[in-house]
């Protein structure tokens, strides 16, 4: 079993060769981290935001969960994001800068004396929800209706109620992994200007590594061979 970045770098390069080794070029290790991350990223999405339906998705199995636990946030209370008024009957909410996927939410409602956690329900933004006596947010009720749009998260009211803040659950961004510890001098620069140095392994449990370094090996062989096809069912990645 793959235990570190350093395992992951040598395993690409392996599968990367064993599946065309006289059209390979050999990659810098900035090359790889980028093609790893990227594989990670596309990992992570196949379970917590799946396209298609036979597609992993969150909390479908205990291996899923298991396989991305390490990047899943639940706010506490204490933790909770202060909402942004707009107007009396929309508030939003400016999500962490670590956000990645959503999950669930709860907002803190106030009417009068009184004092709610209610679930969030998320809407599509054609839905006419606020136009439906039957779908309408209600305190009363405990039905707060949100949808998602470029500030973050946008919440509404009947205009009968407050919102005060949110409580969320998320799969937050992992961490950079990276090997630059092999790269000249021990380390390189990212595009942007951030300076990588040493390693850092991936947040993921180490079980996913394998199938991470599959999904970097695939993309690669796209980018590398022309045939792509022939060369996607070589590799015979399994779920």
């Amino acid at each position: 079993m793959l235990q570190n970045i350093q395992d992951m770098h040598y395993d690409f390069k392996q599968k990367l060769n064993k599946i065309d080794a006289e059209k390979y070029r050999n990659l810098r290790v900035p090359e790889i981290d980028w093609k790893l991350r990227e594989a990670e990223e596309v990992f992570i999405k196949m379970i917590a935001e799946p396209r298609y339906r036979m597609a992993l998705g969150f909390e479908t199995s205990q291996r899923s969960i298991d396989d991305i636990k390490n990047i899943v946030v639940n706010f506490t209370d204490l933790q909770a994001i202060s909402a942004i008024k707009i107007n009396d009957e929309q508030y939003y909410f400016v999500l962490p800068t670590d956000y990645m996927h959503y999950i669930s939410s709860y907002v803190k409602c106030k009417k009068g004396s009184c004092t709610k956690k209610i679930r969030t329900h998320i809407r599509q933004h054609d839905d006419k929800f606020q136009e439906s006596s039957f779908n309408r947010s209600s305190f009363e009720w405990e039905d707060v209706n949100g949808v998602f749009y470029e500030k973050g998260l946008k919440i509404f009211t009947d205009n009968s109620f407050e919102v005060e803040s949110l409580i969320l659950n998320y799969i937050r961004k992992p961490r950079m992994m990276h090997n630059a510890a092999a790269y000249m001098n021990g380390t390189y620069n990212l595009p942007d200007g951030t300076t990588l140095t040493g390693t850092v392994n991936s947040e993921l449990p180490v079980s996913t590594y394998s199938e991470i370094v599959d999904i970097a090996v695939l993309i690669t062989t796209g980018d590398l061979i022309p045939d792509y096809n022939v060369k996607q069912a070589k590799l015979g990645i399994t779920n």
